[in-house]
C-alpha cells in the first residue's frame, strides 16, 4: 500500500505561510499534491513565498487570479474538480477562509472525498464578510477540523459540529517560531529601507471592506496622515489602485514600499514599534512577536489577542486610529492561546490515526 495521498489547495499569502509549516512535516508521511489556484498572482505575494520558505513547487497552477467572488469561486471549482478526477486523493486539505478554501472544499465534497480544514472554527460573526461565509460553509462540509484555539472549538460546538474536531494549536505559530530566527539572520530590509528598530509603525491595508469603500479608506489614510510618526506601508496592489482611483494622497512621513516576502515582512513586524493592519494573519504574528497591534476592523476572529490587551479594534475611525497609534501601550503579559508550536506534527499524527481507524 502506497503513501496516503493528500491534495492541498493554496491560493493566498497566509496559506503559503501555513503550508511552509505543514508541508515540511507531510513530506515524511504522505504524498502531497499542491494546487495553486492563482488567487494571489503578484510575484511579491506568491512566487517569493515558495522560494524563500522552501515550499514544494505546486504540481498544478490554475491561474485564476481575478474576478468577482462568484466568477473566481466557480472557475476554481471547475478546475479543482478536474485535478481531483486525475489525482483521486484520499483527502483534500484546505486552509483558512479564502475563495480557494471554499472552492477546494466544495469540489472535494461533491466527489465524496473527505475534507481537512486547517484553521477551522474561526468566527467574526459578521456574515457580510466573504471570509466568514467561506469559513462557515467549509467547516460544515469538512470531516477533519483542526482548530487553532479553544475559542474555535467552542464556536464549532455551538454550530453542532463536534465530530472530527481537534484542538492542535496554530500552524502560523509553528512558522513564526522557526522563520523569525531565520529572518534575523538573513533579512537586510531594515538597512535597505534605512530603518531603526522600534522607531517606526508598520501598516498594511488590503481588505475589500476598507479598500472598496472610498470613505473608509479616506478615513484610514487621514488617521495615518495625522500621526507624526514614521510609517512603513507595504502597499497591496488593490489598495494602490483604489488610492489612485479615489485620489487619496499619503503624507510624506508614510514610506510606501512594494509587498514583501515573508522573511522581510517578519523582520519588519518584529522590529516595529506598533503594527496597524486589517490582516488576520498579521494580527496573530504581532501577538506572537510581542508587538502592539491596532486593527482596522470592527471585529476580529482572534478574540484572544484583544482580550489579552495586545490588540485594539479601531475600525476605520480616524480619531481612534490616531489615539491608538499615540496612546495604545499594552503592559499585560501575553497568554499562551495558540499551542506549543507543534501544530503541524499534531495534524499529521491525527490524519495517520484517522486512516488506521
Amino acid at each position: 500500500m502506497g503513501k496516503l495521498k493528500i491534495v492541498t489547495i493554496l491560493g493566498a499569502r497566509p496559506q503559503f505561510i501555513k503550508a511552509a509549516a505543514v508541508s515540511s512535516v507531510f513530506s515524511e508521511h504522505f504524498e502531497e499534491i499542491l494546487v495553486h489556484t492563482g488567487q494571489h498572482y503578484d510575484p511579491n505575494m506568491s512566487n517569493v513565498f515558495f522560494e524563500e520558505l522552501h515550499i514544494p513547487k505546486p504540481k498544478y497552477h490554475l491561474e485564476i487570479g481575478s474576478g468577482s467572488h462568484g466568477v473566481m469561486t466557480g472557475a476554481m471549482l471547475t478546475k479543482i474538480e478536474e485535478v481531483l478526477e486525475t489525482e483521486m486523493p484520499d483527502f483534500v486539505l484546505v486552509y483558512g477562509d479564502t475563495n480557494s478554501t471554499l472552492a477546494g472544499a466544495l469540489a472535494a465534497s461533491k466527489m465524496l472525498i473527505p475534507v481537512i480544514h486547517v484553521e477551522a472554527g474561526l468566527r467574526s460573526f459578521n456574515k457580510a464578510m466573504p471570509e466568514e461565509q467561506n469559513r462557515i460553509l467549509t467547516d460544515h462540509i469538512s470531516q477533519l477540523l483542526f482548530a487553532p484555539t479553544q475559542t474555535a472549538v467552542k464556536n464549532l460546538k455551538h454550530e453542532g459540529i463536534s465530530s472530527g474536531v481537534h484542538l492542535v494549536g496554530d500552524v502560523m505559530y509553528d512558522g513564526i517560531l522557526y522563520f523569525s530566527d531565520i529572518a534575523r539572520k538573513k533579512s537586510t530590509i531594515l538597512s535597505t529601507l534605512g530603518l531603526s528598530e522600534k522607531e517606526y509603525i508598520l501598516c498594511t491595508v488590503h481588505r475589500a471592506e476598507n479598500t472598496n469603500d472610498p470613505e473608509r479608506l479616506k478615513s484610514i489614510v487621514n488617521g495615518l496622515n495625522a500621526v507624526r510618526e514614521k510609517i512603513v506601508l507595504p502597499l497591496h496592489p488593490r489598495t494602490k489602485k483604489c488610492l489612485q482611483v479615489y485620489g487619496i494622497q499619503l503624507a510624506d512621513h508614510i514610506q510606501v514600499i512594494d509587498p514583501l516576502g515573508y522573511l522581510d515582512m517578519v523582520m519588519l513586524e518584529s522590529s516595529a514599534k506598533k503594527i496597524v493592519t486589517d490582516s488576520g494573519g498579521i494580527q496573530k504574528e504581532a501577538f506572537f512577536l510581542g508587538v502592539p497591534c491596532i486593527t482596522l476592523r470592527e471585529e476580529t476572529e482572534w478574540l484572544e489577542t484583544v482580550e489579552n490587551g495586545w490588540n485594539v479594534l479601531v475600525g476605520a475611525d480616524e480619531q481612534k486610529i490616531v489615539g491608538a497609534i499615540t496612546g495604545f501601550n499594552p503592559h499585560e503579559e501575553r497568554g499562551n492561546y495558540f499551542g506549543k508550536g507543534n501544530a503541524a506534527a499534531e495534524i499529521a499524527a491525527i490524519i495517520r490515526n484517522t486512516l488506521k481507524n
